[in-house]
């Protein structure tokens, strides 16, 4: 099984007639994905490649049952175009966008969160695959294989060495998400593991972290108490220094707060295995399974 998508999902990307969205669009439909219409105001009626576009998202669901939006609009309209996807209707709205204002980034999650029945993956997220069923994001889908260890990542480029290992190793995944690094993400570590626990075909999780925030932290109670299923992870920015932002918005650490030290501890005595190197996640998943 998959956790999100699967070969059922459709999808509607805001943001079709763009470089960026319809270069991974196109990519993503001939993987097999079902990309059945984009979206740009004012070019409704038109046409990329045979993939309608349409005015408003809601004539793109009305018109073609889409139920799930990736969003690569540029940063000053993405939280209109997220809030536009979640209001009409979709079920999940993957979020590409990167450099989004963290303001709105705020009043995003918070009306999703509490006048919407939508989950938001993103922003500033590679998205997700589901290998062999669909995948919305810029995951490159050669490195991944389809099988049953869930994979879910702050940073992109470490979600891609992960399943890149874990795939030399023959070892499949069942879902790989990237919740994005930004201080205010849509779906958080316990919304993802939560949904792994419940996939009768997960058999296994890779969470990898870092540096900033609370989140794995609070992923680690949420394990501690609610996960039963075994758990290998890696947190990045061991060595970065105390105030100073390391690549993503949110990874920084403040006074004793939010370092990988802190982060790995807690991880440990939920009973999660940790590795020091992004290297050795695959060698450690293969030892459990």
């Amino acid at each position: 099984m998959s956790i999100l998508i699967n070969e059922n999902t459709k999808v509607v990307v805001q943001g079709l007639t763009g470089r960026e969205g319809q270069f991974h669009a196109l990519r993503n439909r001939d993987y097999g994905t079902k990309i059945v219409a984009g979206t740009r105001p004012g070019k409704g009626g038109e046409n990329i490649e045979t993939i309608p576009i349409f005015n408003t998202v809601e004539e793109a669901i009305e018109g073609t049952g889409a139920n799930v939006a990736m969003t690569f609009v540029p940063p000053a309209f993405a939280k209109e175009a997220v809030l536009e996807a979640a209001y009409a209707g979709c079920e999940l709205v993957v979020c590409i966008t990167e450099g989004i204002p963290a303001k709105d980034e705020a009043e995003m999650y918070d009306i999703i969160k509490n006048k919407t029945d939508s989950k938001l993956l993103g922003p500033n997220c590679p998205g997700l695959i589901s290998p062999g069923k669909s995948n919305v994001g810029i995951m490159p889908h050669e490195i991944t294989k389809e099988g049953n260890v869930g994979v879910v990542s702050r940073s992109g480029t470490l979600t891609y060495q992960a399943v890149h290992e874990l795939t030399q190793l023959d070892i499949g995944q069942s879902t790989c998400i990237g919740i994005g690094g930004d201080p205010v993400p849509g779906m958080s570590f316990i919304d993802v593991l939560s949904e792994f626990e419940k996939d009768s075909e997960t058999s296994a999780i890779v969470m990898i972290g870092e540096i900033g925030g609370s989140a794995e932290e609070e992923a680690a109670e949420y394990i501690k108490s609610s996960i039963t299923k075994p758990v290998v992870s890696y947190i990045a920015g061991v060595t970065a220094p105390p105030g100073k932002k390391m690549g993503h918005a949110g990874a920084i650490v403040s006074g004793n707060k939010g370092t990988a030290k802190a982060k790995m501890e807690a991880l440990n005595e939920a009973g999660a295995i940790v590795v020091s190197n992004p290297t050795k996640i695959g060698k450690a998943i293969e030892e459990l399974i």
